[in-house]
């Protein structure tokens, strides 16, 4: 039988939101075991764009909006963390770009006045031109305009990787999870027949955590769920872009980020307006017709002739708003030891731990004795999906 293991607080959830948490909690001296029953980062984070918001696709219509003014610190505190001296030590996380950019084709004017005045934009945006544009649009057909954002993409599965390392000995691969009660009170989780007893318990399992109430026989918070449908890209006539596209409503017509693929290959991971409502109903071959004729238009310089496709459904769980819409900030529920939440961005991470952490020292939780934890299995690293998809 294994033994029984103590700790301060016990994650259930390994993706950013978990990790960066539990980083956060080990540095304040708490001691942790963050429980993952996948692979780690392998649900939403490892299909993230990376990027690091600071709020500018939420202001595209001028408004200052709940959700950018929560988000528009984000690019500041990761900056820090990147570079050694934030919250969290990242430095030698990959930073696949400085920046991300607005790009406003030729043909659309945009309502960029208004959104440049509102107050969510937060940090300079400055147009560029020549060989400051990003590579893919370098080209002397470009007729469009491109500003640069005070925000910034990560390579997340390099992201992932630093925190697991921060993470030390307190990671467990865990199958089947089940409440450790004491007196009908939830003291802990059974995690495949092995008990932990914990001050706290949280659960950031992003698409999962909706399972795992049920096993703990509750149904709030409730969860909703807002399906993409991405498009992926590889091929040797792709540069780097990292860029919202304008089209002429509220969300950006298309997002486009770079990452690298193992081949050596840049790989291009679309989003925006194209992977949503109209987006999720189409089928994976229509889906792809239609970012081929999308960047035909956009871009008809680039030979994608050679270029391997794919799509991928992603589920961004979050807890339920009216009419499904997209929540404003990082969201926590508390029920006696128990914490339930979602970051519902890779950039509010650091948001979302936060808001345990008010609650550990509102309800006066101190770190306790700190005893070695035994040898624990170790989930494994999620891969990004175009490794899986596009051999």
């Amino acid at each position: 039988m294994p033994s029984v293991i103590s700790t301060d607080v016990l994650i259930v959830g390994a993706g950013v939101a978990g990790l960066w948490l539990n980083a956060r909690l080990r540095r304040q001296g708490f001691s942790t075991v963050l429980v993952e029953s996948a692979s780690l980062g392998g649900g939403q984070s490892v299909k993230s764009q990376g990027i690091i918001h600071g709020g500018a696709k939420y202001a595209l219509h001028g408004a200052l909006t709940g959700a950018s003014e929560a988000i528009a610190d984000m690019p500041r505190r990761w900056r820090e963390a990147l570079a050694g001296d934030g919250e969290l030590d990242l430095s030698g996380v990959r930073l696949l770009s400085e920046a991300h950019y607005l790009w406003s084709p030729g043909t659309i004017a945009g309502n960029l006045t208004s959104f440049f005045a509102s107050k969510a934009v937060r940090g300079r945006v400055d147009q560029v031109k020549g060989d400051q544009l990003p590579p893919a649009l370098q080209d002397k057909r470009f007729k469009g305009k491109v500003y640069r954002l005070a925000e910034l993409v990560v390579d997340v599965p390099s992201l992932i990787q630093r925190l697991a390392d921060l993470a030390g000995d307190g990671l467990l691969a865990g199958q089947t999870i089940e409440p450790l009660l004491d007196g009908g009170i939830l003291v802990g989780l059974k995690v495949d027949g092995r008990e932990i007893r914990a001050q706290r318990i949280v659960l950031s399992a992003g698409g999962g955590t909706a399972a795992l109430l049920e096993a703990l026989g509750l149904t709030q918070p409730a969860m909703q769920r807002r399906p993409l449908h991405m498009i992926i890209a590889k091929g040797p006539s792709l540069k780097p872009l990292y860029a919202h596209c304008l089209g002429g409503g509220t969300k950006p017509r298309i997002t486009v980020t770079t990452h690298p693929a193992a081949d050596g290959q840049w790989v291009w991971y679309m989003g925006g307006d194209i992977a949503e409502a109209e987006g999720v109903a189409r089928e994976p071959a229509e889906q792809i017709a239609t970012a081929q004729k999308e960047l035909g238009q956009l871009l008809p310089w680039i030979d994608l002739s050679t270029v391997q496709w794919a799509t991928l459904r992603v589920d961004r769980a979050e807890p339920l708003q009216s009419g499904l819409t997209r929540p404003d900030n990082a969201f926590l529920a508390e029920q006696g030891r128990l914490l339930v939440g979602w970051p519902t961005k890779l950039a509010l991470a650091p948001d979302f731990a936060d808001r345990v952490i008010a609650s550990l020292a509102r309800d006066g939780i101190q770190p306790g004795p700190a005893a070695p934890l035994p040898e624990l299995p170790k989930p494994p690293m999620g891969v990004p999906a175009w490794e899986q998809l596009l051999p």
